[in-house]
């Protein structure tokens, strides 16, 4: 029997020059095209694109309509959720009742359930604070009456549908 594949020995060239310009291009908007910059910027493309081969390894795909769908969902989501945070912080009786709840996550173990948990961590007023192996995530949420695992799995399946076939976590 022999050992699979390194993500290294699998990965093309043009693959990695694609991360590199993509990290890159990151790079650009985060801080500026002067072109001054560009040498400290490629080496940090360079630098990212070596870190994300074992993390997000070649075989590894992305559904650009399922992105484009999480995007959507996810923004007006943020937007809704940060007034609702907003209008609780300046009311003069706060109506929350804080708490913790638990959703049991399709995600096993590993990258796809630590981004799961990041993304979710986003959300105002929800904050992931336990991801355990089994799936099962402890939530920090400011109103735990409201349908807050019903929310959980909604985010959950638009998230999924970014990742087709990958629901191993690894």
């Amino acid at each position: 029997m022999t050992a699979p594949a390194s993500p290294r020995q699998t990965l093309s060239w043009p693959s990695l020059l694609g991360r590199g310009l993509l990290f890159f291009g990151l790079w650009l908007v985060l801080i500026g095209a002067a072109s001054k910059d560009w040498p400290v910027g490629l080496i940090a493309a360079a630098a990212a694109t070596w870190a994300s081969i074992p993390l997000w390894p070649p075989e590894s795909r992305l559904s650009p309509t399922g992105l484009l769908r999480f995007v959507l969902r996810f923004l007006p989501q943020a937007v809704v959720a940060g007034l609702d945070v907003a209008r609780r912080a300046f009311a003069r009786r706060i109506a929350m009742t804080p708490g913790i709840v638990t959703y049991r996550a399709g995600l096993r173990s590993g990258m796809a359930q630590g981004a799961l948990c990041a993304v979710m961590s986003l959300q105002p007023g929800k904050l992931p604070v336990s991801c355990a192996a089994s799936g099962e995530m402890r939530v920090h949420c400011l109103d735990s009456d409201a349908p807050v695992a019903a929310e959980l799995a909604a985010d959950e399946a638009a998230f999924l549908r970014i990742l087709p076939g990958d629901r191993s976590g690894a």
